[in-house]
């Protein structure tokens, strides 16, 4: 059993959570105000509103979500963003678009998996 401290950041912050019985990773949403457009090309952090406090000699790791790669496009820079034991800022999704179309990140919209 590991214990793992996780903070909310922002009022409107919807916490990691599994979706279901047999997730393997916790949905992280997006906690932005208004909706943030990610252009062809481009890459863009998307701030999840919550921070943790991971045991030393941890990590987190950040990972897509398949349906989003799937069907817009859109992938972690980098392929896995990494969550030290030391971070204590906000984490956040960094997404590239890597398709031909601009995609739209909506208020709460589920970016990514932890």
């Amino acid at each position: 059993f590991m214990r793992i401290l996780i903070k909310k950041m922002r009022p409107s912050c919807i916490m990691p959570h599994y979706a279901s019985e047999h997730a393997a990773g916790m949905d992280l949403s997006a906690c932005i105000d208004e909706p943030v457009t990610i252009h062809a090309g481009e890459t863009v952090l998307i701030p999840c509103g919550f921070g943790l406090a991971l045991p030393v000699g941890y990590e987190a790791q950040i990972r897509g979500r398949s349906g989003m790669a799937y069907k817009h496009g859109i992938v972690p820079a980098h392929g896995v963003g990494t969550i030290d034991a030391d971070y204590r800022g906000e984490i956040g999704a960094i997404l590239h678009n890597i398709s031909k179309q601009d995609f739209v990140v909506e208020p709460q919209m589920r970016v990514a998996q932890m």
